[in-house]
């Protein structure tokens, strides 16, 4: 688990959480509830489409071994282009098809129906719902860094999705903290990460 993206306040209410079925310590990890939910169980709901982009014959294999096969050129072509995808794999435009798609079908019906939704999945699946949100271009989108275990919040208001706190920017690695507390442990979480 690559990102969160967290769609609406909680409330107290029960919150419906989109897991990929890959990760079985993402699924344990989601059973664990706060005091006030106890009593209630949250419901998990898994779904192929928000896994990662698959990289076809570049999986498993790590940066260095990729670079010395196919060249670094290539390789980052690959890695940050929009719609060129490696050998056997997935662009991020064909990753945003089916992540996209899921979320029109699936998760916005739910959040219309003034349900709380929080969606939990990797990197390339959650840069293409937050293009959709965001309208965000093939380039700016290309660029967008997401922090590992930093939610973004969004709400929906008259029907249009609105990110809640401020972002650093598109290009930036984003923290879209909603409190300076927040954006503090962003900070230190960054210094320790690189």
């Amino acid at each position: 688990m690559t990102a969160m993206l967290a769609m609406t306040q909680h409330r107290r209410k029960k919150v419906p959480i989109i897991l990929h079925d890959e990760n079985e310590r993402a699924r344990v990890w989601s059973q664990i509830f706060s005091e006030d939910t106890k009593k209630q169980s949250i419901p998990v709901i898994t779904a192929w489409q928000l896994n990662e982009r698959m990289y076809g014959e570049l999986q498993g294999l790590n940066k260095q071994e990729t670079a010395d096969r196919y060249g670094k050129e290539q390789v980052h072509e690959w890695r940050r282009s929009y719609d060129i995808p490696p050998p056997n794999g997935e662009s991020l435009e064909m990753c945003a098809e089916r992540a996209v798609a899921y979320f029109r079908d699936e998760i916005e019906p739910q959040l219309l129906s003034g349900k709380n939704v929080m969606v939990a999945a990797h990197g390339n699946s959650l840069r293409s719902i937050i293009m959709y949100l965001d309208k965000l271009t093939s380039q700016e989108v290309i660029s967008l860094e997401l922090s590992t275990g930093i939610p973004m919040l969004y709400i929906i208001k008259e029907g249009k999705f609105i990110r809640r706190g401020s972002p650093v920017g598109p290009s930036e690695a984003g923290v879209y903290a909603y409190t300076r507390t927040l954006a503090q442990y962003r900070q230190k979480l960054d210094e320790v990460v690189l």
